[in-house]
C-alpha cells in the first residue's frame, strides 16, 4: 500500500481503478449493492455485508489491487502544483459526466482543473481540414472564449489544433482531453501547442494513468468525454464516415445540442456537416449563432465596440469586386485578376492588404477566402 499522503477518498478511487477487468461501471454498481462507500470497500475490515459469496469477491477484488500503480500515480500528482487528479465527489468533477453509464473513476489533470466547472462547447473536426475550415473553427472558438464560453477539443491535428488557439485568445477558455496519460502528448508535434495550452491557464486532462501510450481505442473512449462535459458540440469539416461524426452522436444521444457548419457541397470534408444539418444540427456561420442557443450560459452577449472609420474599411474590403472574385476554395491570382478585371500587380497588392486583415489566406495555386461576402 502506498506511504505517500494523500486522501482516503482518493486512493480508494485509484485502488478500484487498478483492477484489471473491473471497469467503472462494475464498481459502481458493486457500491450500490453493498449500500457502501469506495473507502470502506477498499479499506474497511469489516462490511456490514451477510452475503458470504459477496464478502468472498470483494476479497479477491482486494487482492487485484495495484498498490505500486496506485503510488506511481500519487508521486505524478505530486510533481507539480499544477498536477490534480479528480474522482466523483471532487469539487469540479464533471457534471455532465452523470449522463455516462461509463464514466471513469478518475481524471488526471494538469492545469486549472476549476474549467471543468466551466460551461462548455466542444469544438471537433477533420485532422485534415482545409485552410478555410482552419480559420473557421480559430474565428468560432475565439467568439466563444470571449463571451467566458470555455472551448473543449482533443489535442488533435486540425480542427482540434485550430479550436485550441482561438480559444486562447482569452486566457482560461480551453481544455485539452488526451487519448494518452497526461504527461504524454499525442501527436507530439503538438507538444509546443500543449505548452501554450497551460500557459494561457487552461487545463490538459486525461482518464488515462500517467506513462500510458496513445493506442486507436483510447479516442474514441475520450470522445464521449468530450461529448458528455460539454453543453453543445460543433463539428467543422467532416467525412461522412468519420469518428467526429460518432462524436457528434454521442453528444446527441446524450441530449446536447449539435452544431454544424456547412461548406461547399462537392467537398468530401463537408459532406459530414451536411448530414448532421439534415438530421437537426443547428447551421452555424460564426459564435454568434452557439450562444444564441446558450443564453443561459451567457446572458452579457456583445461585441466589442468597433470603431466606425474601422468597421467602414472592413466593410469597404469585404465587399469589392475583388475579394469578391476569391472562391473559399482555391483560387488562382490569374483567375482574380480575369475576374475582377485589374492588372496583376494590382491584384497581388490587394490579396496581401487581404491576408493581413484574415480575409484571405495564400495557400499552393493561390488563395482562399476566409471570411467576406
Amino acid at each position: 500500500m502506498s506511504t505517500i499522503q494523500s486522501s482516503p477518498q482518493l486512493t480508494a478511487y485509484l485502488a478500484m481503478a487498478t483492477v484489471p477487468k473491473m471497469t467503472p461501471q462494475k464498481w459502481r454498481q458493486l457500491l450500490v449493492e453493498t449500500k457502501t462507500t469506495p473507502v470502506d470497500l477498499i479499506h474497511g475490515s469489516t462490511l456490514p455485508i451477510s452475503d458470504e459469496a459477496l464478502q468472498q469477491h470483494i476479497n479477491r477484488l482486494r487482492q487485484r489491487i495495484v498498490w505500486e500503480k496506485v503510488e506511481s500515480a500519487l508521486n505524478w500528482q505530486q510533481e507539480a502544483s499544477t498536477h490534480a487528479i479528480l474522482y466523483e465527489g471532487s469539487c469540479h468533477w464533471p457534471e455532465g459526466f452523470q449522463s455516462l453509464s461509463s464514466a471513469p473513476l478518475v481524471l488526471f489533470c494538469h492545469g486549472d482543473e476549476g474549467l471543468l466547472s466551466a460551461p462548455q462547447i466542444a469544438i471537433v473536426g477533420s485532422r485534415r481540414a482545409t485552410v478555410s475550415g482552419l480559420a473557421v473553427a480559430t474565428d468560432i472558438a475565439a467568439g466563444l472564449a470571449k463571451q467566458g464560453l470555455c472551448v473543449t477539443s482533443g489535442l488533435a491535428a486540425g480542427i482540434d489544433a485550430a479550436a485550441h488557439k482561438g480559444a486562447m485568445a482569452h486566457p482560461g477558455r480551453t481544455i485539452a482531453f488526451l487519448g494518452t496519460g497526461p504527461d504524454l502528448t499525442y501527436p507530439h508535434r503538438h507538444s509546443k501547442l500543449r505548452h501554450a495550452i497551460l500557459e494561457h491557464n487552461g487545463l490538459i486532462v486525461s482518464e488515462f494513468w500517467p506513462g500510458t501510450p496513445p493506442r486507436r481505442h483510447h479516442f474514441p473512449q475520450r470522445n464521449r468525454l468530450i461529448a458528455a462535459i460539454s453543453k453543445g458540440t460543433l463539428v467543422v469539416e467532416a467525412t461522412i464516415n468519420s469518428g467526429t461524426l460518432i462524436t457528434a452522436n454521442m453528444a446527441a444521444d446524450l441530449g446536447r445540442d449539435v452544431f454544424a457548419v456547412p461548406g461547399n457541397i462537392a467537398n468530401p470534408l463537408t459532406e459530414g456537416c451536411h448530414f448532421l444539418i439534415q438530421q437537426g444540427a443547428k447551421l452555424v456561420v460564426s459564435a454568434k449563432d452557439i450562444l444564441e442557443e446558450l443564453v443561459c450560459f451567457c446572458p452579457l452577449i456583445h461585441s466589442d465596440p468597433v470603431s466606425s472609420e474601422e468597421k467602414s474599411k472592413d466593410e469597404n474590403l469585404a465587399t469589392d469586386k475583388l475579394l469578391d472574385s476569391v472562391e473559399f476554395d482555391v483560387t488562382s491570382v490569374d483567375t482574380i485578376a480575369e475576374r475582377s478585371a485589374l492588372p496583376v500587380s494590382e491584384v497581388v497588392a490587394a490579396l496581401i492588404e487581404y491576408e493581413l486583415r484574415d480575409l484571405v489566406a495564400p495557400v499552393p495555386g493561390g488563395y482562399v477566402k476566409l471570411r467576406g461576402k
